[in-house]
């Protein structure tokens, strides 16, 4: 369904394409919770949610002289959510793939500096991703990872249900999975150069 606010869409288009930064910001807005919403629905992940809604949407700033052609905004911004979805985990597949054939083929020493590599880079990366975490939420994580406390401890220490701890771990940890596959995918592609070369 259509945002209500958005009954103007023609001329929002056209306003954007000439360079309205207004114009464009009221489409982000009435069309974001959207793209989130689909991308969160594909990808399982909030963290990239968000990331798919700015690359959209730099996308079409990129391109906003086209932006008048297009019939149905909606239907567009959907077909584009999909396929940049669909693309970025296609690439992502690839790029574990030529992992594990490297891996394979790779003589043992140069496996093991490979695989030495990859856990300082992935312990590297987890600690960014758990610093770039809302406060409660980092505090939860590390009393759970680096204190090994139970859920109903933190509980307790911190005064809240289990349940609310239950819900910042869950979020915490989709966090740091999803910032560290993207992550990720910048150092594999450069350690394969590395190694390749």
């Amino acid at each position: 369904m259509k945002v209500e606010a958005l009954h103007n869409e023609t001329e929002l288009l056209a306003q954007a394409a000439s360079g309205c930064e207004k114009a464009f910001a009221t489409l982000f807005h009435g069309y974001r919770n959207k793209i989130y919403s689909v991308a969160f629905r594909l990808t399982g992940s909030e963290f990239l949610a968000e990331e798919v809604i700015q690359d959209i949407f730099l996308k079409l700033w990129v391109k906003k002289e086209t932006l008048p052609q297009i019939q149905d905004f909606e239907d567009y911004l959907f077909i584009m959510t999909r396929n940049h979805v669909f693309s970025a985990l296609k690439k992502m597949a690839r790029q574990q793939q030529l992992v594990d054939e490297l891996q394979l083929e790779m003589p043992s020493g140069e496996n093991t500096t490979y695989n030495r590599i990859m856990d300082d880079e992935i312990e590297q990366i987890v600690r960014q991703a758990v610093e770039l975490l809302p406060a409660q939420q980092k505090q939860i994580y590390l009393l759970s990872k680096d204190q090994e406390l139970k859920r109903e401890e933190i509980a307790k220490m911190l005064r809240i249900s289990s349940e609310t701890v239950k819900t910042h771990l869950a979020r915490a940890l989709r966090h740091i999975r999803a910032y560290s596959k993207l992550k990720l995918e910048i150092t594999i592609s450069w350690l394969l150069f590395f190694l390749v070369n």
